[in-house]
């Protein structure tokens, strides 16, 4: 076992030769979306994510779901075609899974990638001097959280969409071509949550919050506290390990904000992120530069 559950990473890496180690994890959830094959798509892209993060290549993948028997069958096909597409544009196989009866609908997938033991990126393995760069915009809990009140723009929310069916994949075959020092996704504890993983003892992330890039409809949600209760809670176990600063409430809020299917956030040295970035951007992909990593100055993260 190269990488277990004892370092908060993003799945788990086992050695079989000396040219060959497997990724593995998995992940699934309640319906965060109406729409059955949207729902399917995010969740299947949610679950790839952890093996992108690792450097890893998606190989094989098994449903996990639980439905009502009560529920129309054709909705679960449609959350089956929407993770099964998700997996085929990874370029892995789905080779079935397994279901159960239950109260609500809930859909996931096991995941098995591959990887060369010598080019895992584990995700605290920052150096000093390092530049962070973000490939996806957050603050799609706050989104979504006010597009189930009506209180939303579509073009918001579409955007929260777009973002969470997005593939990893895309930033992880770019960010291989980098000597990356350590890599995570961000999801469920927020940026500066899965931020806070990646920090060293010895060291603290300065963030740029200018730079951040979020959903714009999220700041203006925020603001009138359309904001979730696990945000809330990743602020709480933040407490003590970062300094705001003169950030407005509303960044706060994005800041701890719960994602799904998350960018990735890539530790890279200084002489290569502009490189990096670069490539990332001209790809398509909105990638931002957000933190630098120095000596530790008393917080873990600080905000500026």
């Amino acid at each position: 076992m190269l990488i277990g559950y004892d370092s908060s990473d993003d799945a788990a890496v086992y050695k079989l030769t000396e040219d060959l180690a497997i990724v593995q994890t998995l992940d699934f959830f309640t319906p965060v979306v109406e729409d059955p094959y949207l729902f399917g798509k995010i969740a299947a892209a949610n679950a790839l994510s952890d093996v992108y993060a690792m450097g890893g290549q998606v190989k094989v993948a098994l449903n996990i779901v639980a439905f009502p028997e009560t529920m129309d069958i054709g909705i679960l096909g449609e959350i089956l075609r929407g993770g099964a597409e998700k997996v085929a544009e990874a370029g892995g196989v789905l080779s079935g899974g397994h279901s159960i009866n239950d109260d609500s609908p809930k859909y996931g997938l096991s995941v098995t990638g591959t990887v060369h033991p010598d080019k895992i990126l584990a995700n605290n393995n920052c150096k000093i001097g390092d530049k962070i760069i973000l490939t996806k915009p957050i603050g799609v809990g706050i989104v979504l959280t006010a597009w189930r009140l009506g209180k939303a723009m579509e073009k918001d929310y579409l955007a929260a969409v777009k973002s969470m069916e997005t593939l990893n994949k895309y930033a992880a075959d770019i960010m291989k071509k980098y000597n990356v020092n350590a890599c995570t996704d961000v999801t469920g504890f927020g940026l500066l949550g899965h931020l806070g993983e990646m920090i060293p003892e010895g060291m603290s992330a300065v963030v740029n919050t200018a730079e951040v890039p979020y959903i714009k409809g999220a700041y203006d949600l925020a603001k009138e506290f359309y904001i979730t209760a696990s945000g809330q809670k990743n602020a709480n176990f933040m407490s003590g390990k970062v300094l705001m600063g003169d950030v407005e409430f509303p960044l706060k809020e994005i800041l701890y904000d719960p994602q799904t299917s998350g960018g990735l956030l890539i530790s890279v040295p200084e002489e290569e992120a502009a490189g990096l970035l670069s490539e990332l951007r001209a790809s398509g992909i909105d990638a931002k530069e957000i933190a630098e990593i120095r000596k530790y100055s008393g917080y873990d993260i600080i905000c500026i």
